[in-house]
């Protein structure tokens, strides 16, 4: 049987179907949003839940509903284009998909991945050790258990860990009585179901540089505590002032983790029959949102997360930190670390939209599918007697809910 000709809607359809089955950290967050044109710089707002907590007895308590929203910027447009014979567009579609989509796919998937994985640096709940590659189910377990005491969802959980972490866990699998996962580990590496996780890996795992850390830091100021104390669409985010530091331009890198003495975490979830929450047995973890340096006398005021919320529907902590509270940074000064996560589905959303389809070109397609868009133009260069083609998505990406999300440090 002849082949058919390629229309644009066949290529533009086996394109996305291409890039949705090579994503791995952008098929396993938050898609939806209203599906409208977008250009670059345009936001989309995204709804959070409402935080409530379950009251005693029989007499109605009246909770304020605190609902809000969070904004995600389209700022990222990308595309692979490619000159070609026309002959080619007479190949069948799984000629031309193995030919052209799928490299052109490809390259694309990983763009939109590596922007999903850079939400790392939202995430405050940090275990692992600095220099010890993940490599058992102690180490996924440590994750897990963070995000139980977090009161995140059991269901669905991922965690997307790079290579190292990939085969040293798939390793450790191999010595299993379980034959399936033993027999998948050893063949192919296929990790799975471990830990309440479903495990991916993955080459576009971000690795961190941590700051230098120089100097013996402290809190600078009695009850700095946020004046966020509801949802709104800035974020949970505050300053905190300090000092002890060294000066240096680099004592804080955007990402970095830290504790504050006698401040430590809370379960999210009230405790029975009260607004209060209980009290973890261990320190809140902090996360830098911004490169931070130190004055000539070793002050530096930080933008943190989460904020320091003593108390309701929205608190984070025990307490307020004390003047001079002792403030110590994770892991090690200059150190590249690998950012291993492990989330649930809506810490973390992603948003590719449609683009205005150019009014020139008889050759264009655009197919949109579960919160994926990607569109699909040629052109005829008569200079140089080419077909040109081109693929493009536009999207952008945000952290709405990093609580739901704990990183696997190695």
């Amino acid at each position: 049987m002849a082949n058919k000709i390629i229309t644009p809607s066949v290529i533009a359809k086996e394109a996305l179907m291409q890039l949705s089955n090579k994503l791995i950290f952008a098929n396993q967050v938050h898609r939806e949003y209203k599906n409208e044109f977008k250009k670059i710089g345009d936001t989309v707002s995204i709804r959070k839940p409402v935080k409530f907590y379950a009251a005693d007895g029989a007499t109605l308590v009246k909770q304020d509903v605190e609902e809000g929203n969070t904004s995600i910027t389209v700022n990222q447009r990308k595309h692979v284009g490619w000159e070609f014979d026309s002959a080619a567009l007479t190949l069948s579609i799984a000629e031309y998909s193995e030919r052209y989509i799928k490299p052109a796919t490809l390259v694309l998937a990983n763009v939109v991945d590596q922007a999903v994985a850079a939400l790392y640096s939202s995430v405050w709940n940090t275990v692992g050790t600095v220099g010890t590659t993940p490599s058992t189910f102690a180490h996924l377990a440590a994750a897990a258990q963070r995000m139980d005491e977090m009161a995140v969802p059991s269901e669905p959980r991922a965690a997307v860990v790079n290579g190292a972490a990939k085969w040293a866990i798939a390793g450790a699998q191999t010595a299993l009585q379980v034959q399936a996962m033993a027999g998948k580990a050893y063949r192919t590496g296929e990790i799975g179901e471990v830990a309440d996780f479903t495990t991916f890996g993955s080459n576009n795992v971000k690795t961190h540089t941590q700051g230098t850390k120089a100097g013996t830091p402290l809190v600078n100021g009695a009850a700095q505590v946020s004046t966020y104390q509801s949802v709104s669409t800035t974020g949970n985010k505050q300053n905190l002032i300090t000092d002890g530091w060294t000066a240096s331009s680099a004592i804080l890198k955007k990402g970095d983790v830290f504790t504050i003495a006698n401040v430590y975490a809370v379960n999210p979830v009230p405790a029975e029959g009260t607004t209060g929450k209980t009290v973890l047995p261990y320190l809140q973890q902090f996360v830098v949102n911004a490169d931070i340096s130190a004055d000539g006398s070793g002050n530096a005021t930080l933008s943190i997360s989460p904020a320091i919320i003593t108390s309701g529907p929205q608190q984070t902590v025990s307490a307020a930190p004390a003047d001079n509270a002792a403030i110590t940074v994770f892991g090690t000064a200059s150190a590249l670390v690998p950012q291993n996560l492990t989330f649930a589905k809506n810490a973390f959303a992603l948003v590719t939209v449609p683009l205005i389809m150019p009014d020139g070109a008889a050759f264009k397609a655009q197919e949109n599918h579960e919160g994926l868009s990607i569109r699909v133009v040629k052109d005829y260069d008569i200079t140089n007697d080419k077909e040109i083609i081109r693929l493009d998505v536009m999207f952008g990406t945000a952290a709405i809910y990093p609580e739901l999300a704990c990183r696997l440090v190695g």
